[in-house]
């Protein structure tokens, strides 16, 4: 197969030091020329990227978005998809996976800065993120079955983030749908103005750094438990984890430091 060309800085990070609170982590696509589209290679850098911050102890949150003002990630590379063998298609639907699923993996909440197009692959990359905040120009859509394709993979996620009705919406028509709409039905968490996405994004990053580093993960940990459990099953592994937190003495530190606070 004949790669379709990218850049070969494909997934840039950059690491922010918050001092003794750790490190917060940037990921950004950068193929603008392309609107950020990703091919395999593409899928291959968020996948080991993510598996690489995973291990960082210090981690705090990893912001995700794409590179320059246009478009967060455009959906996959058509033009390196159309000529796939059915090999070669089963091994690029996969790392669609591999790609969303490192980002779910992630120890520490991913934030997806959504600063324009948000098509297909791309969506899924950001349903698998925890929080979801967008520039009001953005756009969203799952255009696959415009090219023959239904949608797979991740978009799995989406009946449980946008309901079942504008889920089959999505995928069944392949309509493009305005960033005003994904707000009003839950699959963003933030919709601002272009000139305030980072200031409303930093909101989010202020408040993980004030809270319990093992709180904040165990808490994301019994998020995707939340996801395959049943209610029961749920409520008995929050009792697990609350239990786990005070296997270290973080809980009663902070408890201290809030009665403290509260008393002046």
């Amino acid at each position: 197969m004949k790669n379709s060309s990218q850049p070969d800085d494909l997934v840039l990070v950059r690491m922010q030091d918050h001092g003794a609170a750790g490190r917060i982590a940037f990921v950004t696509i950068n193929n603008p020329t392309k609107r950020n589209a990703l091919g395999m290679a593409g899928k291959r850098a968020i996948a080991e990227a993510f598996l690489s911050l995973s291990l960082d102890e210090d981690l705090r949150a990893v912001v995700l978005t794409g590179a320059g003002e246009k478009s967060f990630i455009a959906g996959a590379d058509l033009a390196e998809m159309k000529d796939l063998t059915l090999d070669e298609a089963r091994e690029e639907h996969t790392l669609t996976h591999y790609a969303c699923d490192s980002i779910r993996r992630c120890p520490v909440p991913v934030i997806a800065r959504i600063n324009g197009y948000c098509f297909g692959a791309g969506m899924e990359l950001a349903a698998s993120c925890d929080l979801r905040a967008s520039s009001e120009h953005a756009k969203f859509g799952m255009p696959e079955v415009r090219v023959g394709l239904p949608s797979g993979m991740e978009a799995a996620l989406l009946p449980a983030l946008l309901g079942w009705g504008k889920a089959a919406e999505l995928v069944l028509t392949g309509d493009i749908f305005e960033a005003k709409e994904m707000h009003q039905f839950g699959f963003l968490q933030k919709l601002v103005p272009a000139g305030e996405l980072d200031a409303a994004i930093e909101q989010w990053l202020q408040s993980i750094l004030v809270s319990g580093p093992r709180a904040v993960r165990l808490q994301k940990s019994l998020l995707r438990d939340w996801e395959r459990m049943s209610l029961s099953d749920s409520i008995r592994r929050g009792i697990e984890m609350c239990v786990e937190a005070r296997r270290t003495d973080e809980p009663s530190r902070l408890m201290a430091a809030f009665l403290a606070r509260k008393r002046t």
